[in-house]
């Protein structure tokens, strides 16, 4: 038994590969057709497949076919449908591309596309088919497509040196690598040349040339290994996935993992290519890092998007991108290196000299020197010159103003040490100019603190070393104080211009750390998804000092929820870029590889389960690079914004959840009211109807006159309970507008118990009402329904001997009015309650009296005119209720004099 478990594990299939496996499920196929160069018979052989295939039943179109005049790749085509290509106007010239959109609306099972790695003409949805080609398997359709290996991007300068032609279209090895099978179709490097003079591959004004240039045998045979390498790996990969996906142990490979170090010099993309190739050889995990100084700040946009341009060949190559920041390159690629179990390092040779190497200068003797346990593989530059690299460390920049401020400098230097001799002799004038030095470093930065050592050097011994307005030396001992004010003078300035420039990084740093802290702060605060969308909106421009734009999904289409300047209008492109953002969850716009003609440049602000919205920034100067502190900010910034859009929607999703529970149980308990309030009284006045109808006869006069007064009594019932109902929708209708008159209110209160006891004749009512009251400003017929409604309160929850007592009274500045009854009192709990729609306390035989509106309604009249009321209970030995009404008193109107005659 232990020996099966013990094989069930050990047959236990990859979760990795499974998912993988599942992440395939979910697309279309990929199946290539890969040649070693034109006319080998790609697409014929693709085509003889697809009819194949047409001729069991599969559904199979044609998306775009490159005949190139061949006919018998032509004839292949009939029977088959072709989908119509796409016009594009361009430079007067008619282009057909192939169109993404009809072919995913036709959704065939199978697609044929030919030349993978074409480049689309200007204003298509992708600038590279084989973009267009993941676009369609996205889609859940098969595709079949042809690719020459020359166009294998990590094999561009390979190729360039076997031929000496330099490839242009180039497919990501990530791309291949995922397709789910290779066909190679091979022929003899001797029968393709002969095919090429017989004009069978390219026009026959065309065959000549390309025989001499590139229909070379040995041409031929070096591309003929290359493919038939790469579709080994190939094989080698599906082989060692599926045996994970089966859970069968066998030999794996150990597991490599490499690190190339990425700056901007030109050796640089020959090194992510060569470190592209070692990992798809040993098939590694490989990471493309690149290291800026924390003490300097990169400003430079050639080189900012140079090192963005490596990068993202490295992404395209399958690399995962590293961005970090430290002081010494060396050990921050080490210590990165030993945190993730990198085992080897690809680096480009530096161009440091022999004595720049002997000083330390040189990063790549640095790692070889330092780094233990871990390969390092240095390249070199192919016999080619080496470029001065301009590092992920931002050296010091020149500039003319700081070439200018160092002359004037030391020119000032020089007249204040002329007039300083004529004034009083002083011992040594070098201290003049090296505060022009340090004045220089302090303003402009290393190169002008140089500069400005330089000429004080000359200048110091043309003026005022003997023999002057010479460059000769007197005495040796002169000689070397000069030098020693030179080496005092470089280092010195050198020393001040670092710490000007740190100090400038560390502001820009501190600066673009207060904007991310305003920008959470004031995120906290706004509740509403509006107010966060305009401020990320401007934020997002002031962080790119140009343009944003923030697109958000109403239900059928993207719309502007924001933007800064505030603009509502998108162009054509932008709006395409938008949606595929929206759609894909991937960047679009300029700096990606997804419609790079749009102005702004979209990246989908995404939540837990969804893509929220889009944000777009147009970098000020159209810069397509934004650089790494931006890049972090703009990252940072999105991801807060996605939060708190995504908290925005939870709360209103939790208040409609809400609304709509309330909303429910106001319906269950007004259903349960009518119930009981409209059946009971209808029961009532249709019995006494049908006794007196069946039985009047034989009733006697006081028996009729009692069916008569039950009648009564339940009609009135339902006419207050109807005009409660009435009152209650004006109130929530907002319909209701007290007049607000001068008014007595001892008249008013006093009419409302009159009323109550003609509707309550068995009812005491006491009323003490204070002499001298002022008049208020109220709705006399409102206040009046108020009085009734609490008097008729007061009847159903106190005993029918009992005694209701009524008050009005002058307090303070206000008009008290206060009902009190003697019955069994409020609950605590309840008597915060009772004042809310329909909530009713239990009466003495545990059921809930009235509708509980009659209160409620109450409030809302108060209310209508600027009083307020409240509940009280228990008043004294634990039972009672008093509810009292507090009106302002305002100053009474001026009266009109009496007239005389």
């Amino acid at each position: 038994m232990a020996e099966k478990t013990q094989a069930g594990e050990a047959r236990r299939a990859s979760a990795k590969a499974l998912l993988e496996l599942a992440e395939r499920e979910t697309r279309g196929k990929l199946k290539v057709f890969l040649g070693m160069a034109p006319g080998v018979g790609k697409t014929y052989a693709m085509l003889a497949g697809a009819r194949a295939l047409k001729a069991q039943g599969v559904d199979v179109v044609a998306g775009v076919i490159e005949t190139h005049g061949r006919s018998e790749t032509a004839a292949l085509l009939d029977g088959l449908e072709v989908l119509p290509r796409r016009t594009v106007d361009y430079r007067n010239r008619t282009l057909m591309e192939f169109d993404v959109e009809a072919a995913i609306a036709r959704r065939p099972k199978l697609l044929l596309i030919d030349e993978f790695a074409h480049t689309n003409a200007p204003g298509q949805l992708h600038p590279k088919r084989y973009q267009d080609v993941i676009e369609v398997l996205r889609a859940g359709i098969d595709v079949w497509t042809t690719l020459n290996i020359q166009h294998l991007e990590s094999l561009t300068d390979v190729v360039h040196r076997i031929t000496g032609i330099a490839i242009r279209e180039t497919v990501p090895d990530k791309v291949l690598e995922e397709a789910d099978d290779i066909v190679v179709v091979d022929l003899p490097p001797e029968e393709l040349i002969r095919r090429s003079k017989e004009g069978k591959v390219y026009l026959p004004e065309n065959a000549k040339r390309a025989v001499d240039q590139y229909f070379k045998a040995s041409n031929l045979t070096a591309l003929r290994e290359l493919a038939l390498r790469r579709t080994a790996d190939r094989v080698d990969e599906q082989m060692l996935a599926q045996l994970r996906q089966q859970g069968i142990e066998g030999p794996w490979p150990t597991a490599e993992r490499i690190l190339v170090c990425v700056c901007s010099h030109e050796l640089s993309e020959s090194v992510v290519r060569v470190a592209g190739r070692m990992a798809t050889a040993m098939k590694a995990e490989w990471l493309a890092l690149h290291v800026k100084r924390i003490d300097r700040e990169m400003t430079d946009r050639q080189t900012l998007r140079r090192t963005e341009k490596v990068m993202r060949l490295a992404e395209r190559l399958g690399a995962t991108t590293v961005r970090l920041a430290g002081r010494d390159l060396a050990i921050e690629i080490l210590a990165y290196a030993k945190r993730n179990n990198v085992t080897q390092i690809v680096i480009g040779r530096s161009s440091a000299g022999r004595l720049d190497e002997l000083r330390g200068r040189s990063l790549s003797a640095a790692l070889v020197a330092q780094a233990a346990g871990i390969a390092v593989t240095v390249v070199a530059a192919d016999g080619r010159p080496v470029a001065k690299p301009v590092a992920a460390i931002a050296a010091p920049r020149w500039s003319l103003a700081g070439a200018v401020a160092s002359v004037l400098a030391v020119a000032a230097a020089v007249l204040i040490g002329f007039n300083l001799e004529r004034l009083t002799p002083l011992p040594n004038l070098s201290m003049i100019f090296l505060l022009a030095v340090l004045l220089c470093a302090l303003r402009f930065g290393v190169w002008s603190a140089i500069g400005a050592a330089l000429l004080s050097f000359m200048s110091y011994n043309f003026f005022f070393m003997e023999p002057r307005n010479t460059f000769a030396i007197a005495e040796p001992y002169e000689l070397f104080a000069l030098l020693i004010f030179l080496v005092v003078a470089i280092v010195t300035g050198t020393l001040a211009g670092r710490l000007r420039e740190q100090a400038d990084a560390t502001t820009d740093r501190a600066e673009a750390t207060q904007a991310l802290f305003d920008f959470s702060r004031k995120l906290s605060g706004a509740a509403k998804i509006d107010d966060i969308f305009w401020l990320l909106a401007s934020q997002a421009a002031a962080t790119v000092k140009g343009k944003s734009v923030i697109a958000m999904h109403d239900g059928n289409d993207l719309t502007i929820a924001g933007s800064w300047p505030p603009d509502d209008q998108l162009s054509t492109s932008d709006w395409a870029a938008a949606r595929w953002t929206f759609k894909a969850r991937q960047p679009a716009g300029p700096g990606t590889e997804t419609m790079p003609s749009a102005r702004f440049q979209f990246r989908p602000l995404i939540a837990a389960k969804s893509v929220l919205a889009v944000l777009g920034v147009e970098p000020e100067g159209s810069n397509d690079s934004l650089g790494d502190a931006t890049e972090a900010a703009l990252q940072s910034m999105s991801e807060q914004a996605a939060v708190s859009i995504e908290r925005a929607q939870l709360v209103e999703d939790a208040a409609r959840v809400e609304n709509a529970a309330e909303g429910e149980r106001l319906r269950a308990v007004l259903l349960s009211s009518i119930s009981h309030d409209l059946r009971t009284p209808l029961a009532s006045i249709v019995g006494s109807v049908t006794s007196l109808r069946t039985l009047g006869d034989q009733m006697s006069v006081a028996e009729r006159a009692d069916l008569l007064s039950t009648i009564e009594e339940e009609a009135g019932l339902l006419s207050r309970f109807v005009a409660n109902l009435l009152d209650m929708t004006k109130l929530e209708a907002g319909s209701i507008h007290a007049r607000r008159d001068w008014v007595d209110i001892g008249d008013v209160v006093r009419g409302a118990v009159a009323r109550a006891q003609k509707s309550f004749p068995q009812r005491k009512t006491d009323l003490t009402i204070s002499p001298g009251l002022p008049v208020v400003r109220a709705d006399a017929t409102l206040f009046e329904q108020v009085m009734f409604n609490l008097l008729d309160n007061a009847n159903k929850y106190s005993d029918a001997k009992s005694v209701t007592r009524v008050g009005v009274a002058h307090v303070r500045d206000t008009l008290e009015i206060s009902v009190r009854d003697d019955g069994v009192g409020i609950p605590p709990d309840a008597v915060a309650k009772v004042f809310d729609k329909f909530y009713r306390v239990a009466g003495s035989d545990g059921r809930a009296v009235g509708t509980g509106l009659g209160l409620s309604i109450c409030a809302g009249f108060v209310k209508a005119m600027g009083g307020s009321i409240l509940a009280e209970s228990p008043i004294s030995q634990n039972r009672g209720t008093r509810i009292s009404i507090r009106l302002p008193i305002t100053a009474e109107p001026d009266l009109p004099a009496a007239e005389t005659s």
